[in-house]
């Protein structure tokens, strides 16, 4: 164990920790406005009172992705300061337009859609909660650039030690961007209807409320929805990695032989010393069939590559196909309750509820998975062929102050997670209670005879 490997362990546990709020709030904002849109068309209150709770949850998952995100920085700082001097003209602008400098209009958007219910008006509210959407996929979209031009680096030239821009189209749209934004942003979607479906169907099972069985519908609709399109944007990004990041894509497959008609890898226990696969079930030229579209169609393994140019392969093998597994399951769990929906059984599953339950927050579970992939998958490179991970971290890290910090990391992260699990048992069910949702209706009646 040295200063490097615990930089690496400490950096992987923030990324982890993070990774879940943008998710949550990103999915969440874009469920705000479908909430508020039916709402106003139909007047009903229980869409009100949708809103209501998972704005509170929306809120409280923003504060605490600000307080990660935060942590992130400081441990690029000051774990990775080499990368930070050599990136610093591409990543900075880059960061920069992720949305920082409009972290208070996200703030006042907040507190308009938390208490600007009668004043400043209805549309100010609808545009607040339409702006904090559109905020949100703003900063995904220049993050995901950022990570996405250090998997597929363009658009640059290197100069005294740094690169610099030349091109700032091929820099932001480097080839890995689009099918990564599409994955993320769907991945995010669907994690969080998977949370609003579980949630729903345990209020449903324990009080029948209009608001349940409502939210229950919307985010099993969305979940069969979201699940295949998951999946085709997962392709697509296997096929773009296969292109652009072959080491990664051979690892992720556990191909060790460059060949035709190679096969596809359901499962095995990849052997690094012996650069073979133990226990293998394959489907011959599946992996061909499926990459090519050819039956026999070329396709590079790992000894196209240098030993010390391979990714961790057992790491991202294992990854990726748990994170496989669980979208599968995604997609039977979607595609079974938009059945039951179709034929007015959905209310009455309570089977279906527990396993929606049980299954909430697996959504994060393969969202951490896809970015093992791709970070890990991109070892040892920092910046895809340009800098090693090892080039970047800071050479004066000392083993004992890295260590003391992840030790704190660790017991601050935990404390934030307690924290953080509380306040959303609090407030699903204090939102969650019929007493509250009557008030909510009397004040909606209240503010529609006073505009009258």
């Amino acid at each position: 164990m040295n200063a490097e490997i615990l930089v690496r362990i400490q950096f992987a546990l923030g990324i982890a920790c993070h990774i879940v709020f943008p998710a949550i709030t990103i999915g969440l904002a874009w469920l705000l406005v479908y909430f508020e849109v039916r709402w106003r068309r139909s007047g009903e209150a229980h869409w009100q009172a949708l809103y209501r709770l998972w704005a509170c949850v929306f809120t409280i998952s923003f504060f605490f992705g600000i307080v990660t995100g935060i942590l992130q920085g400081v441990q690029l700082g000051s774990n990775f300061s080499p990368f930070l001097h050599a990136t610093q003209h591409i990543l900075g602008p880059l960061r920069w337009a992720e949305g920082w400098p409009l972290l208070l209009v996200q703030c006042t958007a907040i507190a308009i859609m938390l208490f600007g219910w009668r004043r400043p008006g209805r549309q100010t509210h609808f545009i607040a909660t339409l702006l904090i959407a559109l905020l949100l996929t703003n900063a995904a979209f220049w993050i995901l650039a950022a990570n996405s031009w250090m998997q597929t680096p363009q658009g640059m030239r290197l100069e005294n030690g740094q690169w610099l821009p030349e091109d700032w189209l091929a820099v932001i749209f480097n080839p890995s961007l689009p099918a990564r934004l599409a994955h993320m942003l769907t991945a995010a979607l669907l994690s969080t209807a998977l949370v609003v479906a579980g949630v729903c169907g345990y209020r449903w099972r324990r009080q029948h409320t209009a608001s349940s069985l409502q939210g229950l519908r919307t985010a099993v609709l969305a979940l069969a929805i979201l699940a295949p399109l998951q999946i085709v944007t997962g392709h697509y990004s296997a096929e773009v990695t296969s292109r652009h990041q072959p080491a990664k894509f051979a690892a992720m497959e556990g191909l060790w032989r460059s060949g035709e008609g190679v096969p596809l890898v359901l499962w095995a226990m990849p052997n690094t010393k012996s650069e073979s696969n133990r226990y293998a079930v394959e489907i011959p030229h599946g992996g061909s069939l499926l990459l090519t579209k050819t039956w026999s169609g070329f396709v590079r393994g790992l000894d196209s590559f240098e030993p010390q140019d391979r990714p961790p392969v057992p790491i991202v093998f294992y990854s990726f196909r748990a994170m496989v597994v669980l979208g599968l399951w995604f997609l039977g769990l979607g595609l079974f309750g938009a059945w039951q929906h179709i034929y007015g059984r959905l209310e009455h599953s309570r089977r279906y509820m527990r396993l929606l339950a049980w299954s909430s927050p697996l959504g994060f579970v393969a969202t951490i998975l896809g970015w093992i992939v791709t970070e890990v998958g991109r070892q040892p490179w920092i910046v895809s062929g340009l800098m090693r991970t090892s080039e970047g971290i800071t050479r004066t890290a000392l083993i004992e102050n890295v260590a003391g910090s992840l030790q704190l990391m660790i017991g601050a992260y935990a404390l934030m997670f307690v924290l953080y699990i509380y306040l959303m048992w609090w407030a699903l069910r204090t939102s969650g209670t019929k007493r509250v949702a009557d008030d909510w209706r009397q004040s909606w009646e209240r503010e529609e005879h006073a505009i009258e």
